[in-house]
């Protein structure tokens, strides 16, 4: 499991420890740590799913109500992404103005001259305020729940050497759900949700899906 928080205090090198029941540690197993975790590290990518500002917005075309609360959790996983050299891959919806690649059910929100919910080149298209993609990340264009459908989302992973995935973004019981469920589908490990900087409509509806917040809290 793969946990988004701080590290602790760095240790000393070349330095043993003797611990009262007569052990002793290896002071330079702290630093062989660091390097384990900083492997560990580069094989991960933090997934951001879905931060647009139709998503997100009080006037977005397809608002998730719990969508805007989670927008300082999902900015502190991405910085703590980028300070742990964690790949940061922003999955986004970006469809044809006239939506002639959109789901069926979707497709009367779409008509000639008028862009439907994240037509690309729109505004609803863009990622919110304060997220913003940089130089190292990874721009993933879906039409589809999943981040693997269609896509070729799994062929650059491994093509970067990525093992195992942190997920953030809306929303729960779709786009949430589905991704994940592909990832561990395509053996990803651990498939790692953040619940706190993951939504839903409802709260209920977020916590149905049985992500344990004790575990799983950004």
């Amino acid at each position: 499991m793969v946990r988004m928080r701080s590290e602790g205090r760095e240790g000393v090198l070349c330095r043993s420890v003797k611990f009262k029941d007569g052990r002793v540690r290896d002071g330079g197993s702290e630093e062989r740590e660091k390097i384990s975790m900083a492997d560990k590290w580069s094989q991960t990518a933090l997934l951001v799913i879905d931060m647009q500002n139709d998503f997100i917005l009080e006037d977005g075309l397809m608002k998730v109500n719990g969508g805007k609360a989670i927008v300082p959790n999902v900015i502190k996983a991405v910085d703590i992404a980028r300070q742990r050299g964690i790949l940061v891959v922003w999955v986004v919806r970006e469809h044809d103005q006239q939506g002639r690649d959109v789901e069926l059910f979707r497709r009367h929100l779409y008509s000639p001259g008028k862009a439907g919910p994240t037509s690309k080149g729109s505004v609803g298209a863009e990622l919110v305020d304060g997220l913003v993609i940089k130089e190292g990340d990874y721009k993933l264009v879906k039409t589809r729940f999943s981040a693997f459908f269609a896509t070729h989302l799994h062929s650059f992973l491994r093509t970067e050497g990525i093992k195992s995935l942190v997920i953030t973004g809306v929303q729960t019981p779709n786009c949430i759900r589905q991704t994940v469920f592909d990832a561990v589908a395509l053996d990803y490990q651990p498939v790692t949700v953040i619940v706190d900087a993951t939504a839903a409509a409802t709260p209920d509806i977020h916590a149905g899906f049985g992500f344990g917040e004790e575990d799983w809290q950004c």
